[in-house]
């Protein structure tokens, strides 16, 4: 956090200079003791995010790579003339212990063509698919276990 106050002042003077940059690391320290002292933040959680960093690039690029694969079979659905599209509403269960895990997999499900989170209620998700294909393993996925392996990061930290 240290690091992104001292970046975000650098950026925000729009030149760098020895003078901005001994400023800022003072001004970055400032701001860093603050948070410590009055937001409940801590250093130790630095480290966690640091060691999550590389599980949350992968995330966001096997994202990215999943919403491009559905990019194509949907296109595939809706151009062939002799597939018949079957919508179809699925319910399911997955077992993420925390809200942003949850959260992020409903919004994970939903940037995904072909298929929209309608509900999500405590670990029940509620999920639209334009085709039946759509919903096969959605609760199997690889994001529930790419979310489920960083939340046992979490849990070996504490």
């Amino acid at each position: 956090m240290y690091l992104i106050f001292f970046l975000i002042w650098i950026i925000f003077n729009g030149q760098f200079t020895w003078e901005i940059a001994a400023f800022g690391v003072v001004i970055a320290g400032l701001m860093y003791w603050f948070i410590c002292r009055f937001l409940d933040y801590c250093p130790k959680k630095d480290l966690i995010l640091a060691r999550k960093l590389f599980r949350i690039i992968h995330y966001v690029f096997v994202l990215v790579t999943e919403i491009i694969k559905a990019n194509f079979a949907v296109i595939k659905m809706i151009m062939s003339s002799r597939y018949e599209i079957e919508p179809v509403v699925v319910r399911f269960k997955i077992d993420l212990k925390t809200t942003p895990a949850r959260v992020l997999l409903a919004n994970s499900i939903t940037l995904t063509p072909g298929t929209i989170t309608v509900s999500l209620n405590g670990n029940e998700y509620v999920v639209h698919c334009l085709d039946k294909s759509l919903a096969e393993g959605i609760n199997q996925s690889i994001f529930v276990a790419l979310l489920q392996e960083m939340e046992r990061m979490d849990e070996s930290c504490r």
